[in-house]
C-alpha cells in the first residue's frame, strides 16, 4: 500500500473566495504569487489578481504549488451549522483547485499527501499540547477512518449506491448521514468530515510528531481497516453503531464503558434519566480547566457543558424551530417522546406529537437538528415539559449528556486516558475492541 494523496474541499459553493498565493504557483506554464480573487461565470473560474485583473479563465483551474509555497483562504467557515460557527483566515501547504459547483457557486480543493493532511487534522481537531499518546491514538483513529471512508466510497460508487439514507414511512421519518456523500472531493475540511484547518496551529503544537511516529499505522479488524469513528465526549459511554448510521452490528464499533469498570448500559427510560441526571465517574467527566485547556482547541474550550448540559425551550419557539428544521406544521405541540434509545442513552427514535402532525423521527444526528436552531450537542436526552392548567406544555427542558454522536474514540475521554499514563496502544484497544494496530506502509 503506497500513501495516497487526499483531494480536501475547503470552501465549498462559495460566491467568491479571496486569498494570497504565498510563494510560487504553476498552472498550464504560467507562473503566480500574490493576492488573487477567483469567482464563477457560467461554466467557467476567472481568477484575478490583488488588483482585480483577471489572470485565468477555465472551467478548472489547477495550481501546482513550487517546493515551500502555500497558500491562504480568507474567511473560511467552520463549524457549519454547529453552534461554534464562524469565519477563520486559514492557510495550508499543497496544491489548489477551483472548480464550478453550480448555481453561481465556486469550490476551493486542496490537495497533499494523506500524512501531511493527517497533521494539520489532529492539531485542527484538538490542541497540540494535548498529550502526546493521545494525538498518537487519534492520528491512527484518523488515518483509519479516512482510507476506510474511501474505500467504502469506491464501492458504493461502482454498486451506484448514494450516500446517506432516508426511510420514509407514513409518520416516520428515518435519516442518517454518511461522511463519503461529497462528489467533488474526497473530504470536507469540517466537521461532518474531519477538521483540518491548515497549518497555522502546527508549529506550536505535537501533532507533526504524532503523526510521523504512527506514520502508515492502521487499526485493522479481520483483515480490513477501521472504520474509525470518533467524538468530543461520550458522557460516560460510548454508543452502537447502528444507533447513528445503518441497523448492522459493527463489532468494533460497540459500546464500552468510558472507565475501567463496566457500567451497565441504558435500557429503559428509568434508566436513560437516572445516568443522564447522573455524573459518574469515567474519563471524560472532567472540570480541569487546565487540563481542557491543553486538551481542546481554543474554541471548543468556549463549550463547558459537554459532559452533562441543559437546554430550555419555550412551546411556541420549539415549534418554530421544529418547523423550520424538518418542514413539517406541527401545530400546538403536545408531546415529545423517546421510543427507542441506544446504550449510552442516545436516541435513535422519537415521537413528535402536535395538533396538526405527529411524526417519529430517527436518527440521532437528525434528532439534534430538529431540537435545535444548530444541533443539540447530542440525543442523549430526556424532557420534561411544565404544562399549564388545560394541559398544554408551556415550556419543554432537555436535559442531556455528551458531545457528538458517542461512536469510537471519546476523545476527551482518550485525552485523559493518555494523561493518566496509557499509552496509544491501551487508548485504541480500549475504545475500538478487537482492533490491531498494523503498519500498512
Amino acid at each position: 500500500m503506497e500513501e495516497p494523496k487526499i483531494m480536501v474541499g475547503i470552501c465549498d459553493r462559495y460566491p467568491e473566495i479571496r486569498g494570497r498565493m504565498n510563494g510560487l504557483y504553476r498552472t498550464n506554464g504560467t507562473q503566480l504569487t500574490g493576492g488573487f480573487t477567483a469567482h464563477p461565470e457560467g461554466g467557467t473560474v476567472i481568477l484575478c489578481d490583488a488588483f482585480g485583473r483577471e489572470i485565468l479563465r477555465a472551467p478548472e483551474i489547477r495550481l501546482t504549488a513550487a517546493p515551500e509555497a502555500t497558500f491562504t483562504l480568507q474567511d473560511v467557515t467552520i463549524g457549519v451549522r454547529f453552534h461554534w460557527e464562524r469565519r477563520e483566515e486559514q492557510t495550508f501547504s499543497g496544491d489548489l483547485t477551483f472548480l464550478t459547483a453550480g448555481e453561481g457557486k465556486l469550490t476551493a480543493i486542496n490537495g497533499l499527501p494523506l500524512e501531511e493532511y493527517l497533521a494539520s487534522v489532529v492539531s485542527s481537531e484538538m490542541s497540540g499540547g494535548a498529550p502526546v499518546e493521545f494525538l498518537k491514538a487519534h492520528a491512527v483513529a484518523s488515518r483509519s477512518w479516512l482510507v476506510a471512508m474511501l474505500q467504502r466510497k469506491g464501492r458504493a460508487a461502482g454498486e451506484g449506491r448514494g450516500p446517506g439514507q432516508t426511510l420514509q414511512n407514513g409518520g416516520e421519518i428515518i435519516r442518517w448521514y454518511d461522511r463519503e456523500d461529497h462528489d467533488l472531493f474526497d473530504v470536507c475540511a469540517d466537521d461532518h468530515c474531519q477538521r483540518y484547518q491548515g497549518i497555522t496551529r502546527l508549529a506550536a503544537g505535537r501533532a507533526a510528531e504524532a503523526v510521523r511516529a504512527t506514520r502508515g499505522v492502521f487499526l485493522i479488524r479481520d483483515g480490513e481497516i477501521c472504520d474509525a469513528r470518533y467524538h468530543k465526549a461520550c458522557g460516560g459511554m460510548t454508543e452502537d453503531y447502528a444507533t447513528c448510521w445503518e441497523e448492522k452490528t459493527v463489532a468494533y464499533l460497540s459500546h464500552v464503558s468510558d472507565a475501567i469498570a463496566p457500567i451497565a448500559p441504558v435500557r429503559t427510560e428509568a434508566e436513560a434519566e437516572r445516568w443522564i441526571l447522573s455524573y459518574p465517574d469515567v474519563y471524560c467527566h472532567t472540570n480541569d480547566p487546565d487540563l481542557l485547556k491543553k486538551i481542546l482547541s481554543a474554541f471548543d474550550c468556549e463549550t463547558d457543558d459537554f459532559f452533562r448540559w441543559q437546554v430550555g425551550y419555550e412551546r411556541e419557539e420549539l415549534e418554530s424551530i421544529l418547523c423550520a428544521k424538518s418542514g413539517i406544521e406541527f401545530g400546538v405541540l403536545h408531546n415529545i417522546t423517546p421510543l427507542e434509545r441506544g446504550p449510552s442513552g442516545r436516541i435513535r427514535r422519537l415521537r413528535i406529537e402536535g395538533s396538526m402532525a405527529t411524526v417519529i423521527v430517527g436518527k440521532e444526528l437528525e434528532i439534534r437538528r430538529w431540537l435545535s436552531p444548530s444541533h443539540l450537542k447530542s440525543s442523549a436526552l430526556i424532557i420534561t415539559a411544565a404544562r399549564g392548567a388545560s394541559g398544554v406544555p408551556a415550556r419543554f427542558t432537555l436535559y442531556g449528556a455528551g458531545w457528538g454522536h458517542g461512536v469510537g474514540l471519546c476523545q476527551i475521554g482518550a485525552a485523559v486516558m493518555a494523561e493518566k499514563g496509557f499509552r496509544v496502544e491501551e487508548i485504541l484497544r480500549h475504545y475500538f475492541r478487537g482492533a490491531a494496530l498494523v503498519k500498512r506502509y
